[in-house]
């Protein structure tokens, strides 16, 4: 789709999307059947239990009592007999649609029975049965053995991971009508899952292992979608989303005695608006021929929609009704050529034909208040010195004798605006726990769920990110099936492949809609790690930023996006009179090839758009303040690939590109900069500005470092001490106490084996007699 045929994109960005889709997306279309295989097990044992009455008639107890009876059920060694009790359990968590008239009563029942089964022990039961599932060798060597696995290899674990999920989800999501006791509940399910009691490990690392353990092959009958899906909410209800997150960054600056941010960057992203993006080659290709065969005819050229383009162009010069860029539109030379790469279709001079400009008004001023770190202010100083005095003064900012009244000026407008981060204060706190460990003596460590989270994580990390990454590039669009990827259909691919057209492209949306979720949920539970883990301490965002790049981040997240994205964006793979809760109370129509072509009305899907702004939010996140990382941009050519994203008309989505785009201006050369005005000036108006950052001129690229494996490896030695001082702690450390009384050192009782006194002679023979004691290198040991 040409930049001038999309629309601007009413997204709101969120923790994720409404509560109706979130439960929808569990399930795939080829488990429908399984809908009402849940309902039947229910009513044979409920009927057998009670006679002649509903289950929205019983009162509180009555129904606690019937749930009660299932959970004994579960115990049963039978196999058979406790997947159906298990099913009967699923169908309340569904919200017993059968006794239901529509799809808000579903909805209502759902989260009625998840609170109650909570209440009543059912997930810590149905984690003992995972747990079972998970370790049970028969069904991983079965799936091994079979050349094609299918929803039927995974039935047992789809029905946990399916009631886990409901209940998370079901608790996690607040609502103003909310009882007392569900809040109570809902902050000791937190609690619960936060801080294990029974076991050692929270609950989110028993799903990594299931992750890593699937991605290793030894389990490929795991139902991924649904065990990522289920991590990334558990994720999501212990750590808190973004509007929880803001509220903790908030708090931790006023306990470190940090002045209060400068903005509330959700609302300012809110209040954005997106701007139109540049012309791209094809556009440009045909402007060419059009100004080239038609130079007489230029009124020719269709005018509405270009002029609507224009006149909603925040870039545009207001009076002129010609480009500025334009005005030397008759040269063609070279220059000529190359400057047409940026520039917007060409427009009619003629006024008379103009039509009466809508005016669009923009908010006055820009949207970020400026930000100055000390570095900068040293480094400016550093220069003003060496250039007005010839010597310098290290990190002194305070000394200003000799500089001349602008610099006085100057260094007072970067104090203004300088902005102290939380991890600049905890780089400076592990600086000083490094030199004097003694002094200092052990740090306090609050016990928060992200502290509890990485500590349990800590050993296997590196695998848990390879084995995410892996799956994020099997079901990203841009790949191409190999014979050693990983199958990631397991749980959407039907025991019988399809026959008729019509299944087949039931299939094939099912299948690309299973894609999209995968991406959804990794790309969203990797920014809460990353987002929560930095605030946590800069070191643990670090080192999971550092595996991210090692396992090779960058360029996935740029073949993602090496794609049409608009397309990516308004796919239309759902059917939405086959989603849950609708097709449950309502009865499907007949699906037809053309009502499955037409999809829904959606302007665009909520899940792509979500997944794409998560994917830029983490290429973000890795690659600010990292030169080698830059680089890595520069050199896997994301110029072009990122330049194409900004086709999408949504503020927030555009400005993670722009940001992206602004660290790497300065290494793309004169030449792009020039050609690129429009992105320059988008990058201006939307991109917080660091004073001093000469990132529009590359004038001080000679004085950086090209050495980029220094940077990584200097990061990793302060992470790996980092990691060794908090959570390595050996026994006999250099730094603990020493016995240096002979008496009690020699009055020490020592366990020896029972046969030593036989071969006493012989060990001091060999360990003290005939070894020679070499006295010069213990005098020389210090």
């Amino acid at each position: 789709q040409g930049s001038v045929d999309c629309p601007n994109l009413e997204f709101e960005y969120g923790d994720a999307d409404g509560h109706g889709t979130e439960l929808a997306e569990l399930y795939s279309y080829t488990e429908e059947p399984e809908l009402s295989t849940n309902r039947r097990c229910f009513e044979e044992d409920f009927h057998a239990q009670v006679q002649g009455r509903r289950w929205l008639e019983l009162d509180g107890a009555q129904q606690k009592a019937y749930i009660m009876r299932l959970l004994d059920g579960l115990e049963v060694v039978n196999r058979d007999k406790r997947l159906k009790v298990a099913r009967a359990i699923l169908y309340l968590a569904q919200g017993v649609f059968g006794d239901c008239d529509n799809e808000g009563d579903v909805l209502y029942w759902s989260r009625n029975n998840s609170f109650l089964l909570y209440q009543l022990g059912t997930f810590t039961a149905f984690l003992e049965l995972l747990n079972m599932e998970i370790d049970n060798s028969q069904a991983c060597s079965s799936a091994l053995r079979k050349p094609a696995i299918s929803l039927a290899d995974s039935t047992e674990l789809r029905v946990l991971l399916s009631v886990m999920y409901l209940m998370v989800e079901n608790i996690r999501v607040e609502q103003e009508a909310d009882p007392p006791e569900w809040k109570t509940c809902r902050e000791t399910f937190r609690m619960e899952l936060s801080f294990p009691v029974h076991t050692e490990e929270p609950f989110a690392l028993l799903l990594f292992t299931m992750v890593t353990k699937f991605c290793s092959g030894h389990a490929p009958h795991f139902p991924m979608k649904k065990v990522l899906l289920l991590l990334w909410k558990v994720l999501l209800f212990t750590l808190g989303g973004f509007e929880a997150l803001q509220a903790m960054k908030v708090k931790k600056r006023e306990e470190l005695g940090l002045p209060p941010l400068p903005e509330d960057s959700i609302q300012v992203m809110r209040s954005m608006r997106a701007a139109s993006p540049p012309t791209y080659s094809i556009e440009l290709v045909e402007q060419q021929q059009q100004k080239r065969g038609h130079r007489s005819r230029r009124p020719l050229v269709k005018q509405d929609s270009l002029d609507i383009y224009n006149e909603r162009d925040p870039f545009k010069n207001d009076e002129a009704g010609v480009d500025e860029e334009e005005n030397d539109d008759v040269d063609s030379g070279i220059e000529g050529e190359l400057d047409l790469m940026e520039r917007d279709a060409i427009i009619p001079t003629i006024p008379a034909q103009r039509p009466p400009i809508e005016r669009v008004s923009f908010p006055k001023g820009l949207p970020w208040a400026p930000k100055v770190r000390q570095k900068d202010i040293e480094h400016f100083l550093e220069a003003s010195r060496n250039k007005f005095i010839g010597f310098t003064l290290g990190q002194d900012t305070e000394t200003l004798i000799g500089l001349p009244r602008p610099i006085h000026e100057s260094v007072k407008t970067l104090k203004q605006h300088k902005y102290v981060s939380i991890s600049d204060i905890q780089i400076k706190n592990e600086e000083e726990l490094e030199k004097c460990p003694m002094s200092l003596g052990e740090e306090e460590v609050q016990e928060t769920p992200c502290e509890v989270l990485y500590r349990a994580m800590l050993y296997n990390l590196p695998q848990y990110m390879i084995a995410l990454l892996k799956i994020l590039l099997a079901a990203a669009p841009t790949s191409k099936a190999k014979t050693d990827s990983i199958n990631i259909l397991a749980d959407v691919l039907p025991e019988e492949m399809p026959i008729t057209v019509l299944q087949s492209m039931k299939l094939g949306i099912d299948v690309n809609r299973h894609k999209e979720i995968i991406v959804k949920s990794i790309s969203a539970l990797l920014l809460l790690l990353l987002k929560h883990f930095k605030l946590n301490h800069i070191y643990q965002f670090e080192y999971v930023s550092q595996h991210l790049v090692f396992a090779n981040c960058i360029p996935l997240i740029l073949k993602f996006f090496n794609q049409n994205i608009m397309s990516y964006i308004t796919a239309k793979n759902s059917i939405s009179v086959l989603d849950y809760p609708h097709c449950t109370v309502y009865d499907l129509p007949e699906l037809t090839a053309e009502s499955l072509e037409a999809g829904d009305n959606n302007q665009f899907c909520w899940r792509n758009l979500f997944s794409c702004i998560n994917l830029l939010r983490i290429l973000n996140k890795l690659t600010k303040w990292k030169h080698s990382r830059t680089m890595m941009l520069v050199v896997f050519k994301s110029a072009p690939i990122l330049k194409r994203a900004l086709k999408v008309k949504q503020a927030m989505m555009q400005l993670y590109v722009l940001k992206l785009l602004k660290i790497q201006t300065k290494y793309l050369g004169r030449q792009w900069r020039k050609s690129n005005m429009k992105t320059m000036s988008a990058i201006y108006q939307k991109v917080r500005h660091r004073m001093n950052d000469d990132w529009a001129y590359g004038n001080d690229i000679d004085a950086r470092p090209w050495d980029f494996q220094a940077e990584e490896c200097t990061l990793r030695a302060n992470i790996e001490a980092f990691n060794s001082r908090r959570y390595d702690k050996p026994q006999d450390s250099e730094f603990a106490p020493v016995d240096n009384c002979l008496q009690s050192v020699l009055g020490q009782r020592l366990e020896l084996p029972e046969d030593f006194h036989y071969s006493y002679e012989l060990w001091l023979e060999r360990e003290v007699f005939s070894q020679p004691i070499r006295w010069e290198e213990l005098l020389h040991y210090q």
